[in-house]
């Protein structure tokens, strides 16, 4: 009969054709089922999810002691997995490849391979036990949370999926090739998936674009960017989908040339792979301009240095490398699960997370059965401790007049009315528990067990609880093992780094150092000080190194960056990395293809390119040249030629012009010259120019500023000296002249004051703000007004204090706009043409800047306030009842300075002024700490005197 039913010993004709299908078929199934792809519950291949039970079974929590890795694969080829012993192997030392995995679930103890494609060592050798966050896929196993089937021996069981507490196939992704299917899961971030979960449950509704909000992207363990949010949101709404992936490098400057350093590969790059294949395009040539490469990757992250040769150009090499290595790489991803353990499946995100919930929610409600179950075995037994204890005379009578144990048993039963539990637990009490302290804590653990199973049957009653249960779970998760991104995100295509519509259009500083360093920061960080102060750190630059240039911009402008070899570029403000306010900055070259040699001497924002404007450029030679913006608006990402130089001159300037507007052209040895712009013709855009200013030998050019047209009696030119020394003079006591002469003085250049460092054209009636930083990276903000306005052949006044031999560097102008204190740079004012509005400044700073302050100057700078009065007319020089007696007042900022020397109070004058009627033959002027005295010699009475002296001169202090 057994034969029959089996059909033993019958053989029977069949096709070969449906016997190699069935065959097939099922080996199909047994790998897709058994090996290659996880489940969509728990993320789990088959061996994985062995791996951690046994490891689990064996205690191996992340707090006992290491095991060796041949016991765990041991065991689990004897119990669970009747596999080869290396391919068992392999998978747990996957689980404990800090590069592979974004949450490690191994923690192992040895070699365990390194990304360099290096192979673990034998697992007699390593020793591993589970992470901590291991232990959270295998909670509650123990409660019956999950099925559990024998093993393939029989002699044990084994569970068909684990309890997680974590959405394992989004957080560490998996790869896995079956027959005829493959799946390939990216990595995730923690709190993103947990926030994505979280969300889902509250709203179940929510479509893949809702979840993104949560859920930026994939996060790889070896960070690196990945890019275009429309490939992300496609492969997440599918299930399918290419990902493109870079490393993340930077251009530096090294002590040899520029150096371009590797800190993040690609997810899946095998790093010494990436090495060999660099090295090889450079041996054949196909990569040129590398002199040098280097792994310098150590345990703190990896570093590979790759150092340029002098003529070589650093953007242009890194794109090469994007191109022709696996520094850019693409990840194809296929989030290919068996649905029920059974059924495979490509899921989009949405579904992945959909099958987690729902297996959270059947484990929480197995949970809570079975601990619901537990509470009330146990609060039937207490029930009959309680029946025991309020009868416990006549329980000990019974008991002592029972002739056996079972006689006992029965008899507590029937006369009791207990349960067999109960009348069991009744004889294996302890005399303790007569104690009255122990019969409160059985009457305390009662009432805790009933109002337990009221709770738990709520639970069960209420599923939008057990969904509360979950969230919790969610959020303990988050507290306990979340941590941030490691993958940046880029969301536009390669080569298309533009996020404008993603960047708020704020208002933010661009600060670029001669090194060529830039960086952004907003407005806000430089806060306002007065006239004189030390200022506060702006810059840590590198050694020799100082700031040179300081734009304002919005961040959705065009910015331009001009070279001094004449060449332009084009970027995005936005595009410039933020950073601190004491950060050095990123150096210009990972931006734009300047050559070895090339710097960065002028930026200018613009909002738009107006056909009507016009570019002026200035060179440190004298050179001016005129050409419209609109030839500015295609430039390539290589450049364009803005100006033919001669040989040895540089391109400084540039600024933004309109029709009949003039130009104002400075030198560090104090002359400048003014002029219309229609002196200089326009011309195209790579011509070279013409003579703007002629100039002394070893003179150059400082400063060029537009001073725009009918605005000359608004408007001033300030000046500041290397030493600290600045001034303001108005625009009309300058003549305008033709170009190509050699100018007016416009600064008493001296050794207290230095050489001029720059100039600007600002409006005298506008509420601005100056910005000063010197070469040490000194930076101070203070109002513009607290700068004196004085003729053109004057030294100035203190504005910045220079410690030891620091000198100023640079300085930019702000404007407030509004009321909140926001800035703009006033050259976008002046490009326009327009007459100045009078702004309103903030409330609090309102009076601070009516007044000016000393603080912070030395004491010649106080001398010298003290003495010299310059009025834009007649002036009278009247001696107070204190000048009498050798000394005066003059209260500055709220502070009193008094000078001893008023007898030689004078300055310059720019009319006639009359002197006290009696002077003294001594004067007495404080210079440097110094004290030297000056004759006042009597000219004869034939000699005329000159107008403001009457009858008396005075010989210049030196």
């Amino acid at each position: 009969m057994e034969d029959d039913k089996f059909h033993i010993g019958k053989v029977s004709a069949r096709s070969i054709e449906l016997e190699m299908r069935q065959s097939y078929l099922d080996y199909a199934m047994s790998v897709i089922v058994s090996r290659a792809l996880p489940d969509v519950r728990d993320g789990m291949k088959p061996v994985h999810r062995r791996i951690l039970f046994s490891m689990n079974e064996a205690g191996l929590k992340h707090t006992a002691k290491y095991r060796k890795s041949a016991e765990v694969s041991g065991t689990v080829i004897a119990f669970y997995h009747p596999h080869g012993d290396q391919a068992v192997y392999d998978s747990m030392v996957r689980l404990a490849q800090p590069w592979n995995m974004r949450y490690e679930l191994v923690d192992g103890q040895g070699n365990f391979g390194s990304i360099d494609g290096d192979g673990a060592a034998a697992n007699r050798y390593t020793e591993a036990r589970m992470t901590k966050i291991a232990e959270e896929i295998l909670a509650d196993i123990d409660k019956k949370t999950v099925p559990f089937v024998d093993n393939y021996s029989g002699t044990k069981q084994e569970p068909t999926v684990l309890p997680t507490k974590i959405p394992q196939l989004l957080l560490n992704g998996t790869v896995g090739i079956a027959v005829g299917m493959a799946t390939n899961i990216p990595p995730h971030n923690l709190n993103e998936i947990m926030n994505a979960t979280t969300a889902l449950i509250d709203n179940p509704d929510v479509d893949v674009d809702g979840l993104m909000e949560y859920v930026q992207g994939p996060d790889f363990p070896t960070g690196g960017v990945i890019f275009n949010i429309k490939d992300i949101k496609e492969a997440y709404a599918t299930g399918k989908g290419r990902i493109v992936m870079r490393a993340v490098a930077e251009i530096v400057e090294g002590k040899a040339g520029h150096q371009i350093i590797i800190s993040e590969i690609p997810y899946q790059v095998n790093k010494a792979v990436m090495v060999e294949k660099i090295a090889e395009l450079v041996k054949v040539k196909k990569l040129v301009g590398i002199a040098d490469l280097r792994d310098e990757s150590d345990r703190d992250g990896i570093r590979v240095v790759i150092d340029l040769k002098k003529d070589a150009y650093p953007k242009k090499i890194l794109n090469q490398l994007f191109k022709l290595t696996p520094m850019q790489s693409v990840f194809h991803m296929n989030m290919l699960a068996l649905v029920d353990g059974l059924q495979p499946k490509v899921l989009n995100l949405k579904r992945v997370l959909e099958h987690f919930i729902n297996h959270r929610r059947e484990v929480v409600t197995n949970r809570t059965k079975f601990e619901l179950n537990k509470a009330e075995e146990r609060a039937h037994i207490l029930e009959g401790f309680k029946i025991a204890l309020d009868n416990i005379d006549a329980v000990i009578k019974t008991i002592k007049a029972s002739a056996t144990k079972e006689e006992a048993h029965a008899n507590l039963m029937k006369k009791f009315k207990l349960s067999e539990i109960q009348a069991t637990a009744i004889l294996e009490m302890r005399l303790q528990a007569l104690a009255g302290l122990e019969r409160k804590k059985v009457e305390d653990e009662y009432k805790e067990k009933m109002a337990l199973i009221k709770e738990l049957k709520a639970l069960l009653a209420d599923p939008k609880k057990i969904d509360e249960v979950i969230k919790d779970e969610c959020k303990d998760m988050q507290d306990k093992y979340g941590d941030e991104r490691r993958t940046q995100v880029s969301r536009k295509n390669v080569g298309d780094f533009t996020d404008m519509d993603l960047i708020p259009n704020e208002e933010v500083v661009i600060t670029m150092t001669e090194g060529g360093y830039v960086k952004r920061q907003p407005v806000a960080e430089y806060r306002q000080q007065r006239r004189g102060g030390k200022g506060v750190i702006g810059m840590t630059t590198k050694e020799e190194d100082q700031i040179n240039t300081i734009q304002v911009a919005m961040n959705h402008n065009d910015i331009l960056f001009f070279t001094n070899k004449g060449r332009v570029f084009k970027q995005k403000v936005f595009e410039i990395p933020k950073a601190s306010r004491i950060a050095r900055g990123t150096a210009v070259v990972n931006l734009i293809q300047t050559a070895p040699d090339e710097l960065v001497t002028a930026m200018l924002s613009l909002p738009d390119f107006d056909a009507k404007e016009m570019f002026v450029m200035v060179t440190k030679e004298g050179v001016i040249k005129k050409t419209l913006i609109s030839a500015y608006a295609n430039i390539r990402s290589n450049g364009l030629i803005a100006i033919k130089l001669d040989e040895g001159d540089e391109l400084r300037w540039v600024r933004r012009a309109m029709p009949s507007d003039k130009i104002m052209i400075v030198t560090q040895n104090g002359q400048s010259i003014l002029f219309k712009e229609s002196d200089a013709r326009l011309i195209g855009r790579s011509a070279r120019g013409v003579r703007g200013m002629r100039l002394r030998k070893g003179d150059q050019v400082v400063g060029a500023s537009v001073v725009p047209n009918k605005q000359d009696g608004n408007m001033a030119l300030l000046v500041i000296s290397e030493n600290g020394l600045g001034k303001k003079t108005l625009i009309s006591q300058y003549t305008v002249q033709k170009r190509g002469g050699i100018g007016l003085k416009t600064m008493n250049i001296t050794t207290k004051t230095g050489k001029i460092v720059g100039s600007a054209v600002v409006y005298k009636d506008l509420k601005t703000d100056i910005i000063i930083t010197s070469t040490g990276g000194q930076i101070i903000r203070l109002p513009l007004k607290g700068v004196s306005t004085l003729g053109r052949a004057t030294q100035g006044v203190r504005v910045m204090k220079m410690k030891g031999s620091d000198k100023v560097a640079s300085f930019t102008i702000l404007v407030v706009e509004e009321a909140d204190g926001s800035m703009t740079d006033p050259n976008e004012e002046l490009a326009e043409g327009e007459s100045p509005k009078v702004q309103t400044l903030p409330k609090n700073g309102s009076k601070q800047l009516a007044k000016e302050d000393l603080s912070g100057e030395d004491e010649e700078d106080r001398s010298s306030r003290a003495k010299l009065t310059t009025r834009q007319g007649k002036t009278k020089a009247t001696p107070s009842k204190a000048a009498k007696a050798g000394f005066t007042k003059k209260k500055l900022a709220g502070k009193t300075t008094k000078d001893r020397s008023v007898k030689a109070k004078a300055s310059p004058r720019q009319g006639k002024s009359k002197a006290p009627a009696k002077a003294k033959a001594f004067t007495t002027k404080k210079l440097v700490g110094k004290t030297t005295k000056a004759k006042v010699v009597r000219k004869p009475s034939s000699a005329k005197s000159a107008p403001g002296q009457k009858g008396f001169t005075r010989r210049k202090l030196k």
